[in-house]
């Protein structure tokens, strides 16, 4: 038997609506001696993920009973469970004691044979340290932005399940219904844009006006210009100078001619 569409969509939203009236946004800071910007913060009760701002400051949503890990790298993690007065006082602040980690047994003396296999054992060269050697969860890729951690929070995660124990990723589809994960892609497009924008004209701007004389306003409108080109995006992920180049000049020669044509007009 089908399940009529519109009456499924309204059971969604009902369950979402039941779900996240039992989450709450809870702020929070975390204070430390060192650096405090993204250090993870996991809700392993509601799977809800984020990380620490410039300040240590960070937001994420729970409930009462909730277990919250606090974890990095530099830092002895910390396990915090959300008590009833966290949740109506809507602010948590965690202090967390930096991680001292012993070094290896110092070897005077050790030399190099120039035998290329003797001296490759001789260096004992070990794998860089990751949160997993440490038994710590975590992200380990390229640091995220501000924006791109908003994004992944928004719209992280699997859909659900479906057997026994139905489940739905309310967060995920609420941001999706909403528009929201829509705006934050967006917002990280043009993030990028304007990080790509800012690379081109410190990499190419003199080889670019070589031969044409812009003032520097003109420069700046110029590598805009060259933004809003439908394969602009496509050209930043390709990263190649040539390509870079060749597009650049192409781009020069339409800016001057609607330049010149407005001139006229």
């Amino acid at each position: 038997m089908k399940i009529n569409r519109s009456l499924f969509i309204i059971l969604i939203c009902f369950l979402s609506g039941f779900a996240s009236a039992q989450l709450k946004t809870l702020k929070g800071k975390v204070i430390a001696n060192e650096e405090v910007e993204g250090i993870h913060i996991l809700n392993k009760t509601a799977l809800k993920y984020t990380v620490t701002d410039t300040d240590g400051s960070f937001e994420i949503l729970a409930k009462v009973s909730d277990s919250l890990m606090i974890s990095s790298l530099k830092y002895i993690h910390k396990t915090i469970i959300v008590t009833k007065s966290m949740i109506d006082l809507g602010f948590l602040e965690v202090a967390l004691d930096e991680r001292v980690t012993e070094l290896d047994e110092v070897i005077v003396g050790r030399f190099f044979t120039g035998n290329l296999n003797s001296d490759i054992k001789n260096t004992e060269i070990k794998e860089e340290l990751n949160f997993y050697d440490l038994g710590i969860p975590g992200y380990t890729g390229k640091p995220l932005t501000q924006n791109e951690r908003k994004l992944h929070d928004a719209d992280s995660g699997p859909w659900g399940s479906i057997g026994l124990g139905f489940s739905v990723n309310f967060h995920k589809l609420l941001n999706r219904v909403s528009g929201r994960t829509k705006k934050l892609r967006e917002i990280v497009r043009l993030d990028a844009n304007e990080k790509c924008v800012r690379r081109m004209r410190d990499h190419y701007q003199d080889i670019i006006f070589q031969k044409e004389v812009l003032a520097d306003s003109l420069k700046t409108d110029y590598f805009y210009f060259c933004s809003d080109d439908a394969n602009f995006d496509e050209i930043c992920k390709i990263d190649n100078g040539v390509v870079t180049l060749e597009f650049l000049q192409k781009k020069l020669k339409a800016y001057m001619a609607n330049r010149n044509s407005t001139d006229n007009d």
